[in-house]
């Protein structure tokens, strides 16, 4: 049977002082903590950024938040030495690539172009949502309004939005307006002006701006509340008629037509808008960065022109004041989808 080696070793009696190993242990200790305070610190004080940054958009490439996302990626790029690179998320009306987001680390190095369905809308309309939208971001930046337009079809005998109002109510329910789906800007925007207005129109859904715009084009949908930027060509082309626009200004590309608040319709002011945001629990100093740098880039000429010929304009907002804008976006469009019964499906 094998015996149990026996400790010869005396015992250390107390008051004895530490053996060279027990001394030893303390030391290393407190060297591992030093270490690993000290890479702790070089990482916090770390120059942001460090490696390159992804910008989500949560929707399919060549509608307005992908054509920002990449001029914004393409100069931040430049301006911050560091790869920006742009990646399309798109499904479930945004929530899909929303959600990547929301669920990524805090550091800044992955941002989504988020807009007012993603952040105001969609939490209103879908029974399930994998993201709080006031609770998973960190808003960073505003970062433009889509201009929003009525039209017509050239065959609806209205050239005015008075003309308008005074046929829909000759002819209750037997008019339609066309959106690019259930939730959508453009069907927020219909609601809002039979509510306003008084009058029973019917809505469309289609899926996407370009079919719903191409029915009204064909004469199948009396109008649309659509965003300029699709609608620009057909308005050019004489094949829709445009009765105003629901901006806080006239559009650059539209001048000669009104704006609602213009024609005494202030309720119908509409910002179908896009904003950076980061995820929840990134560091302010991190989004203020990111806020200065999208100012900078927003405000320059070049770009400012090449937005208003997309029928895009901006205003200033950081962290804090869009924050504000997105909660008083939720709580408004919150009354409209429950008197209309918006739903996602």
């Amino acid at each position: 049977m094998k015996m149990n080696a026996v400790n010869t070793a005396p015992r250390r009696r107390p008051g004895r002082a530490l053996s060279k190993r027990a001394r030893a242990r303390p030391l290393a200790v407190a060297a591992c903590v030093a270490l690993s305070c000290w890479g702790s610190a070089a990482h916090a004080g770390e120059a942001y950024p460090s490696k390159p940054i992804y910008l989500i958009v949560p929707f399919p490439p060549g509608g307005y938040s992908d054509l920002l996302a990449r001029l914004i990626a393409t100069r931040m790029s430049a301006d911050f030495g560091e790869s920006v690179i742009v990646e399309n998320r798109p499904g479930a009306g945004g929530n899909i690539g929303a959600d990547l987001v929301a669920k990524s680390r805090p550091d800044g190095y992955t941002l989504v172009m988020g807009t007012i369905g993603t952040q105001s809308v969609n939490p209103l309309i879908y029974s399930h949502m994998a993201y709080d939208a006031a609770k998973d971001f960190s808003p960073v930046a505003f970062v433009a309004d889509a201009e929003t337009v009525l039209v017509v079809n050239p065959s609806v005998p209205a050239r005015s939005v008075a003309d308008l109002v005074k046929l829909a109510k000759q002819k209750p329910g037997d008019m339609t307006f066309a959106s690019g789906g259930n939730g959508t800007t453009s069907q927020l925007a219909g609601e809002l002006f039979k509510s306003v207005d008084g009058v029973a129109i019917n809505h469309i859904p289609y899926k996407g701006n370009v079919p719903a715009l191409s029915d009204v084009v064909a004469g199948h949908v009396s109008m649309s509340f659509a965003t300029l930027q699709p609608a620009l060509p057909f308005i050019k082309e004489g094949k829709l008629i445009p009765l105003a626009t629901l901006g806080t200004a006239r559009a650059a590309v539209l001048p000669e037509v009104p704006t609602m608040a213009e024609l005494g319709r202030k309720e119908l002011t509409v910002r179908n808008w896009t904003g950076l945001l980061a995820p929840a629990g990134t560091p302010k100093d991190v989004t203020a960065k990111l806020a200065a740098e999208v100012d900078k880039i927003l405000r320059s000429a070049d770009v400012r022109a090449q937005m208003e010929s997309l029928g895009l304009s901006y205003v200033k907002m950081g962290p804090d004041e869009f924050g504000k804008f997105i909660a008083s976006e939720t709580t408004r469009w919150s009354g409209v989808v429950r008197q209309a019964g918006i739903t996602a499906n």
